[in-house]
């Protein structure tokens, strides 16, 4: 019998301030991830990749109308990406999707010279990096 790696990651849940512009702009970006839809009520939504699935929920025990990735908690979620030109491509469309580019000025090299890499914000300041290529220097922190 086999199962999922121990250790693996299981699933994240991410309380948003509005379930229809979370839904808008992870939703799009999951599903041309591979994600797909998984689970769906009232005040929730989570797709799957694998054994991993993300859940984006309003949950009526919010006690804060917007998310700051600057506090304590979440600051983003990074994705292994296929290749560079998809990166550029994903990161073209995001806007579409309620996403904007940050670091415009440093894109794709804002993580450093070695990383190719989108990051992405969304309407309620959430952020994403979508990774082709992630080879940190010898000595750097992972």
């Amino acid at each position: 019998m086999s199962g999922p790696v121990g250790g693996a990651l299981h699933h994240v849940e991410i309380w948003v301030p509005d379930l229809e512009r979370a839904t808008g702009s992870f939703g799009w970006l999951l599903e041309a991830l591979g994600y797909t839809p998984f689970q769906s009520w009232d005040d929730g939504r989570s797709w799957r990749l694998g054994d991993t699935y993300l859940v984006f929920e309003r949950s009526p025990a919010l006690t804060a109308g917007e998310h700051d990735r600057c506090r304590p908690g979440l600051n983003h979620l990074a994705f292994h990406v296929a290749d560079r030109p998809t990166v550029d491509d994903l990161a073209r469309r995001a806007v579409r999707h309620g996403w904007t580019l940050m670091f415009p000025d440093r894109h794709p090299h804002a993580g450093g010279r070695q990383t190719y890499a989108a990051y992405l914000e969304n309407t309620d300041g959430f952020e994403v990096e979508l990774v082709a290529s992630c080879e940190p220097a010898p000595g750097a922190p992972a």
